[in-house]
C-alpha cells in the first residue's frame, strides 16, 4: 500500500476525528490572545531535539505566565524536572524570546506577505527557533500551508521513496526542497499540508498531538 492509500485509509477511518478535533483547535487558536500565541511559541522552542509529550508537559506547568515571569533558573528547573534534555539552553531560549513578547501583533502585520516570508522572519529573528519551529508554530495558530519536517515525517518520506535520505542536516535549501514534494502530496490527496502532517505523524506514533 502506498503512503498516499494509507492516509486515505486513515482519512476513512476513527483518526478523521481525532485529526478534524486537532486541526479546529489550531483554527480556534488563531483567534485567541496574544499570550495564547507567545505560550505556543515558547512550546515550539521548547520541542527542538525534544519529545511532543515533554514539551506539552512543560507548558501546561508554565502556561504565559510562567513563561513570560519565572527567571531563568527557575525555568531551567522546570525544564530539567519534566526530563528535557536541554534545560539550560532551552531556558535562556525562552528568556530571549521575551523580546517578541507581542508575537501576535508581529505575524498579524507580516501574514499579508505570506506564511513563508513570516516563517522565514520567525526563524531569523528569535533564537531556539529554525524552519522547521516556525512551521510548527504557525500551524499551531491555524496557519496550515507549511510543512514539519521533523524526524517521523522524513523517516515516512524516505520508507516511501519520496526521498532518498533523511539528510543528517537540513539546510534552507534542502528543507524548501523536501518540503516541495510534502506540498505536492498533500495537494493531490486534497489537503493542507497541515492535515497531512497529523496523519502521516499517527501512522508513526499512534497519536495525534499539536
Amino acid at each position: 500500500m502506498s503512503l498516499k492509500q494509507k492516509v486515505l485509509a486513515l482519512k476513512n477511518s476513527k483518526v478523521k476525528e481525532l485529526v478534524n478535533k486537532r486541526l479546529k483547535e489550531f483554527s480556534e487558536k488563531n483567534e485567541k490572545s496574544n499570550d495564547e500565541w507567545y505560550s505556543e511559541l515558547c512550546f515550539c522552542i521548547l520541542t527542538a531535539n525534544s519529545r511532543a509529550k515533554t514539551a506539552i508537559n512543560i507548558q501546561n506547568e508554565l502556561g504565559y505566565k510562567g513563561f513570560f515571569e519565572k527567571n531563568q533558573q527557575e525555568l531551567e528547573k522546570i525544564i530539567s524536572k519534566n526530563k528535557h534534555r536541554f534545560s539550560s539552553m532551552k531556558s535562556r531560549y525562552l528568556i530571549s524570546a521575551r523580546k517578541h513578547k507581542e508575537i501576535k501583533s508581529k505575524i498579524k502585520k507580516l501574514i499579508p506577505l505570506g506564511q513563508e516570508a513570516v516563517r522565514n522572519d520567525l526563524a531569523i529573528s528569535i533564537l531556539g527557533i529554525g524552519l522547521k519551529e516556525a512551521s510548527h508554530f504557525l500551524r499551531n495558530i491555524g496557519f496550515f500551508e507549511l510543512a514539519i519536517l521533523d524526524r517521523h515525517i522524513l523517516a515516512l518520506l524516505k520508507e516511501n521513496e519520496y526521498i532518498t535520505e533523511v539528510p543528517k542536516t537540513l539546510t534552507k535549501k534542502e528543507y524548501y526542497r523536501i518540503e516541495k514534494i510534502f506540498q505536492n502530496i498533500a495537494s493531490e490527496l486534497g489537503m493542507s499540508s497541515a492535515e497531512l502532517d497529523l496523519y502521516m505523524w499517527y501512522m508513526r506514533t499512534g497519536e495525534v498531538l499539536k
